[in-house]
Formats: structure tokens, sequence, C-alpha cells
């Protein structure tokens, strides 16, 4: 990690872009039209794959190293880390709802909307408290014991959408974003 601070930062930027990708197929629905709902599986399963799995993960590390120098952030990164928990079981409900629907299930609009809307406020606020109160203080506190620790906390992974070519269930994804850019 030679600079985590930037890597932790570019992630979120991703996730933000999907975050938004995801809230206009849910806009879909105003205009009376179906969203893609492959498309937003597509969405889910990369984060709650590679950011459940890996990005969150290596954010636990720096949370509780940095509760330890900064003990006025302690309740903050508490809430933060319960924010993961939550966000992964949004993200697994919206997962459920979408598959169901794609299978031939009749799903409520408003069901998805709910679970969508859930995910989103969550994930999105998340994201913005992190930038806005942790992030600074991270650069500022952890040494670089402590980010050999959080770049060790969780089995090396490449990201499947953003690194290079991507795989190949996430290609039109990757095609999706790069329209809206």
């Amino acid at each position: 990690m030679s600079n985590p601070i930037a890597a932790w930062h570019t992630e979120h930027v991703y996730f933000n872009r999907l975050l938004a990708l995801l809230h206009r197929q849910i806009d879909v629905f105003h205009s009376g039209a179906q969203p893609n709902y492959e498309l937003m599986l597509d969405i889910i399963s990369y984060l709650r794959e590679y950011s459940d799995r890996c990005h969150h993960p290596r954010e636990e590390i720096a949370f509780a190293r940095l509760a330890q120098r900064c003990p006025d952030l302690k309740l903050a990164l508490a809430r933060l880390s319960q924010e993961h928990r939550v966000i992964a079981q949004a993200g697994e409900t919206l997962r459920k709802a979408l598959l169901a629907a794609l299978g031939g299930a009749v799903i409520s609009r408003a069901e998805l909307e709910v679970a969508a809307a859930t995910y989103l406020v969550y994930y999105g606020n998340h994201i913005a408290k992190e930038e806005e109160d942790v992030l600074a203080r991270a650069a500022k506190e952890l040494t670089q014991d402590d980010w050999e620790a959080v770049r060790t906390a969780v089995n090396p992974m490449r990201d499947p959408l953003f690194d290079g070519e991507p795989e190949a269930r996430f290609r039109e994804l990757r095609r999706q974003i790069a329209l809206e850019a």
C-alpha cells in the first residue's frame, strides 16, 4: 500500500459511482419503465463481494488502530463498524429481492425501492462520514506498522471490476460505468 489513504479514497469514489448508477436504475421506476435488474444485481454483487470481503475488513483494522490513538473517535468508529454490518445486511436483502425478480417472482415496486433506498442511504452516508471524519485523522495518526496490519488483514484480492480488465461477469457493468462518466 504505497499510499493507503489515496487507495481508501479511490475505492470510495468507485463505490459512489456504483451507488449513483444503482440510484439511476431505481429512478427508472418513476418513468414507468423497468430498471435493468441484471445491472443492479451486478452492482450489489460487486459491492458485497469486494467491499464487504476486502474493503470493510481492512477498514475495521484501521478503525481499531485509530481508536487506540484517538479516543475522541471511538464512538464514531464504533458506529461506522456497526454500519458495515447494516450495509452488508441491506445489500443481502436487496440482492435477494433482485434475484427473486429475475427469477420471475412477483416483487412489488415498493419492496424493491425500500430495499434499494435503505442500501443507498446507509452506504452513501457511511462513505461520506468516513471521508469527512476518518481519512484525514488516519493519515495523521496511523503508522507504517498500522498500515501494514491493515494491508495484511485480509488475503490479497484483485478488484474484479476496477483493477485492469474486469472479470467477465462485470464487463457490462464496467461498460455502463464508462457510459455514465
